[in-house]
């Protein structure tokens, strides 16, 4: 398999859309960790631009990479023992580490909490239990990495148990048309429209029925992908008609929010409706920018490596860095446009450093997402 450069281009933006993504959720009337006083309906408008396909597509890629790797390892059981020490070791650390600000911060903001971080780190984060609903230690946005290591942990298996060249062959032959377009679409309004109406996701893992209906699906489409040259050229043939349907579809969307914005009750009857565009607009806009990523971006640049490296520290810290800061905002009483610059200053220049500082020092590197050092990253 020839790198394909152009994936490594949409998963560092799509990473990067995540980091401005969590930064706008302190400003929407939705629930988040930390809120500023300066929230507004209309600014849900350009969030929704990339609600519906932003973490689809990173499950996407996900499965494409995980191809690569699997035919560079020894075997199944390399590519498992590889992917958990790469996973599951940052989001140990994460998890102990990295997002217990994020709680006693919501904690403090919401619910009154009355001691300091270090009270709490040391008394309360590791209860494994709830505290004013929120149950401690918690993974919040790591949740990403623990869902992908699940689904390596199934895709092993299936490797193992299964003819994969079988599998690649019935692929092709579905996705290698107008199926690329039509059966995932076809599957994304069932799960939006039939089974669960914009029923939301609950990042717990056991009980997040509609996210794995939808993200293990993406997972392996992206597996297949890598090796899959009708669906890719189909992909390449096809992808404007997507781009269209993907536009119509999220103008559907801003109709319905125009109509109904989050101060508004919104019937019932429009769940479906909505549904509908989303599931249209998550699918179209993914073959869309796969095929703007093959057709322009499958090349390299020096600043490609060092991205490619760099984003998975990004995305460890990234809300972290924009809960703390947002706090710090609060008692300051700035207006909307200010806080939004400083934090999206403060996360990118956090985010270099956390990166920067964490490759230099070999023992927090495994910490933080990184290859030992030496070893190369592409």
């Amino acid at each position: 398999m020839a790198r394909h450069y152009g994936m490594d281009w949409l998963r560092i933006g799509a990473f990067g859309l995540l980091i401005l993504y969590h930064i706008g959720m302190v400003f929407v009337p939705w629930n988040f960790h930390v809120k500023s006083t300066n929230g507004e309906d209309w600014t849900t408008l350009p969030m929704m631009a990339t609600n519906a396909w932003r973490l689809p597509l990173l499950f996407v890629v996900s499965g494409y990479a995980s191809r690569a790797l699997i035919r560079r390892s020894a075997g199944p059981g390399a590519f498992l023992a590889n992917r958990s020490w790469r996973l599951l070791v940052p989001l140990a650390f994460g998890v102990m580490v990295i997002v217990p600000p994020q709680p006693w911060v919501e904690l403090t903001t919401k619910y009154g909490y009355g001691h300091g971080f270090p009270y709490f780190w040391l008394h309360d984060y590791f209860r494994f239990g709830p505290l004013d609903g929120i149950v401690l230690p918690t993974w919040n946005h790591l949740w990403f990495v623990g869902y992908l290591w699940v689904y390596t942990l199934g895709l092993t298996l299936l490797v193992m148990l299964v003819r994969t060249e079988l599998l690649q062959r019935w692929f092709d032959r579905l996705f290698g048309g107008w199926g690329v377009i039509l059966v995932p679409m076809a599957w994304a309004l069932a799960v939006h429209v039939w089974w669960f109406p914009m029923v939301g996701e609950t990042h717990a893992l056991f009980d997040d029925t509609m996210a794995h209906s939808m993200y293990v699906p993406y997972f392996l489409f992206g597996f297949g992908l890598a090796r899959s040259a009708p669906a890719m050229a189909a992909i390449a043939r096809l992808w404007p008609v997507a781009a269209v349907i993907a536009l119509a579809a999220f103008g559907c969307v801003l109709a319905i929010e125009f109509t109904w914005p989050p101060s508004v009750p919104t019937p019932r009857w429009v769940l479906r409706p909505y549904g509908a565009a989303h599931a249209l607009q998550q699918w179209g806009s993914i073959v869309a920018l796969l095929g703007v990523a093959d057709r322009w971006w499958n090349r390299d640049t020096p600043a490609r490596r060092m991205l490619t490296e760099a984003v998975f520290p990004f995305y460890i810290i990234h809300q972290t860095i924009i809960v703390v800061v947002m706090f710090w905002l609060l008692p300051l009483h700035l207006s909307g446009p200010a806080e939004f610059a400083i934090l999206v200053a403060a996360t990118v220049a956090g985010c270099w450093a956390f990166y920067l500082g964490g490759r230099a020092i070999p023992l927090i590197r495994p910490l933080i997402g990184l290859r030992p050092k030496g070893a190369t990253h592409g």
